[in-house]
């Protein structure tokens, strides 16, 4: 579904991202570790067009879109929940869910299945975003994502914060959404615990670059934990 190739990154006269070249394929959960400044986030704003790549080519669903702006690239099927969720809290839950539909016709209705994958939301239809708990905007956030429908959906840190019932709750909706088949996940995250109990691939990154990649399973034999721990 996603193929980068050999991206390049500057922030002025520092080399952020150094030939980075990744694949997710649908059905499955990509999972991107690292400590704090290694490049994920930038890594994944350069994949949603949000900054530029130097270098390099970025493959969506067989068509090059490194040049594509970043609604564009949401057109073709890409969803980002950033670090932070960035609701906008004095919209209300639902006005939150139809600016993931912004790009649709306004009778679009909100797909059903997403207060299915978070009931929560169905019940604070009318409150703003603001007046929302940390783990409910986290909800919103992705739910909001995944109006559109994407095929790919990408996740930065999606555990920042967050009490640890609505940890499992987003695990179970990710892992959900993976088995389906129709979508690929790239899910950046500290919480090693988390990550490999939902990782079918992984990737490590050290200054811009990956140290270590492979399957989930073989995350602990791999020593992935003792490659992050701070």
């Amino acid at each position: 579904m996603l193929n980068v190739k050999n991206i390049n990154q500057y922030y002025g006269g520092s080399h952020i991202l150094r030939d980075v070249s990744l694949q997710t394929q649908l059905g499955k959960v990509t999972v991107l570790l690292g400590r704090n400044g290694v490049g994920k986030t930038t890594l994944l704003k350069s994949l949603m067009g949000l900054v530029p790549i130097k270098t390099g080519s970025i493959e969506l669903d067989g068509k090059l879109i490194q040049n594509n702006t970043p609604y564009e690239r949401a057109r073709a099927g890409m969803g980002f929940v950033p670090q932070g969720r960035e609701i906008f809290a004095r919209l209300t839950v639902e006005e939150n869910l139809r600016m993931g539909l912004a790009y649709k016709s306004a009778s679009t209705p909100i797909p059903a299945e997403l207060y299915e994958l978070f009931p929560v939301l169905k019940q604070m239809l009318h409150r703003r975003g603001g007046d929302l708990s940390g783990g409910q905007q986290q909800q919103l956030a992705i739910a909001r994502a995944l109006a559109a429908k994407p095929k790919l959906l990408i996740l930065d840190e999606p555990t920042e914060g967050i009490q640890p019932s609505i940890i499992k709750d987003i695990g179970r909706v990710i892992r959900m959404l993976a088995d389906r088949g129709d979508m690929a996940i790239l899910l950046v995250e500290q919480y090693y615990d988390f990550a490999e109990a939902l990782a079918d691939d992984y990737l490590v990154m050290e200054r811009g670059e990956f140290i270590g990649r492979g399957l989930g399973k073989d995350m602990q034999s791999n020593g992935v934990r003792q490659m992050v721990a701070i």
